[in-house]
């Protein structure tokens, strides 16, 4: 399966999100859906600013986006995929592992976060997501992301 952009973009706003994933503030992690497939692949973003609650910790003077939290940006994103899906509609996506993350650049206020997901397996309610985070053309992170669809 390869990311083969639609024509014209399928795009989901933050209110669509939130009908698909059950994550609210401060843990909604995607502020829009720029692209996607359902079932296979999607794009989106996350416009990282200087008020997130997480910088008041992480760290005061320094801020830098937790590792974890690109993680579950980008696990939001696979989610949507997974999830936009007729037949998933109304299920959670819980995380199932993660495997082979590596984090290239950090991600500080004022960055924004191009999010992409690719569904590249999935075996009954079980599914594998290749991801990868991007700042401009400079790779952030990236991971392979195990899910579990349930019934929410």
């Amino acid at each position: 399966m390869k990311i083969t952009p639609n024509d014209p973009p399928r795009t989901l706003t933050a209110a669509e999100i939130e009908a698909i994933l059950p994550h609210r503030s401060p843990f909604a992690l995607v502020d829009k859906i720029t692209d996607y497939t359902p079932g296979q692949w999607a794009r989106g973003i996350k416009c990282v600013t200087r008020t997130e609650p997480f910088f008041q910790g992480h760290f005061p003077g320094r801020p830098i986006m937790p590792g974890v939290l690109i993680l579950e940006a980008l696990a939001q994103t696979g989610a949507v995929a997974a999830l936009s899906l007729p037949e998933n509609q109304g299920k959670l996506a819980l995380f199932g592992g993660v495997k082979s993350a590596r984090f290239r650049r950090q991600v500080v206020p004022g960055d924004v976060l191009t999010l992409e997901c690719e569904l590249v397996e999935q075996h009954g309610p079980i599914g594998i997501g290749k991801a990868t985070a991007w700042v401009g053309n400079e790779r952030a992170a990236n991971a392979e992301l195990t899910f579990v669809i349930t019934d929410a």
